[in-house]
């Protein structure tokens, strides 16, 4: 028998135009597909978002002054929201640091 001898090329076809394919495959790599795949889906999303806006009479300005309206009701909350906050977390940790507690010790005599 004789012995033969595979060779593996790995040749790389060189492109006509390296910076606008690799410009080209960095931008469907931050869009996440090809450009006019992202445009046609936001297209159809935009179409749908605006259709719900529209049954509900809501504009672009209500949902701006409805977030506005929400930080400022947060901060006008001020401590007391913070101070039922913390409440929340005292309250459990009452019950919870206890029983890690006695789960530790049970679990360290084994």
């Amino acid at each position: 028998m004789q012995g033969y001898q595979l060779r593996i090329s790995r040749h790389v076809p060189e492109s006509r135009h390296p910076t606008v394919e690799t410009g080209l495959s960095a931008l469907n790599r931050f869009l996440g597909d090809t450009p006019l795949r992202v445009i046609l889906k936001l297209l159809v999303v935009s179409f749908l978002v605006g259709l719900v806006m529209n049954a509900f009479g809501w504009s672009p300005m209500d949902v701006l002054y409805g977030i506005r309206k929400f930080f400022i009701d947060l901060w006008n909350l001020g401590f007391h929201a913070i101070d039922r906050f913390l409440g929340y977390i005292l309250l459990g940790a009452a019950i919870v640091v206890p029983a890690f507690i006695l789960l530790r010790i049970a679990n360290y005599r084994k």
